[in-house]
């Protein structure tokens, strides 16, 4: 899967995880891959199990349930600078980079797969937190497909 530099947003402030995955949520339904009632999916998905995975990335995305309002796969990739806690007060889980994803039947899952492989290497995720530009995180990412 291509990333698409109009789902690419760098330098983005959020108060807390919710407003963090509805933005990547509204990113893809703005982009035509979901249908809007994704976005309420995705927060779900997270209550049920976090979509926090470790090394200072969260890969939200929706439900099982969900997947009729998948149009077609597509990922957002979120750049926050300041990070968002996805854990509790007492047990961080601040991520850096958020992944938000919708994929047609199971292409997610491997999507998924491709992005923690790629990401459990911590000097990926910095350096995607450094990048400056869109086409910066493109090239970064072509070692994920």
């Amino acid at each position: 899967m291509e990333f698409q530099k109009d789902l690419i947003k760098l330098n983005q402030h959020f108060p807390d995880k919710e407003a963090a995955i509805r933005f990547c949520g509204q990113l893809l339904a703005d982009g035509g891959y979901v249908e809007p009632a994704y976005i309420d999916a995705m927060i779900q998905r997270d209550k049920e199990l976090s979509v926090y995975m470790g090394n200072f990335i969260a890969i939200p995305h929706g439900t099982d349930d969900a997947k009729k309002d998948v149009l077609k796969s597509g990922i957002t990739v979120v750049q926050v600078p300041d990070g968002v806690n996805f854990g509790t007060e007492d047990d961080p889980q601040v991520a850096t980079v958020l992944f938000g994803i919708a994929g047609i039947g199971d292409e997610h899952l491997q999507i998924i797969q491709n992005i923690s492989i790629f990401c459990a290497d911590v000097d990926n995720v910095v350096k995607l937190a450094d990048a400056q530009t869109e086409d910066e995180v493109v090239k970064l990412l072509s070692q994920v497909n």
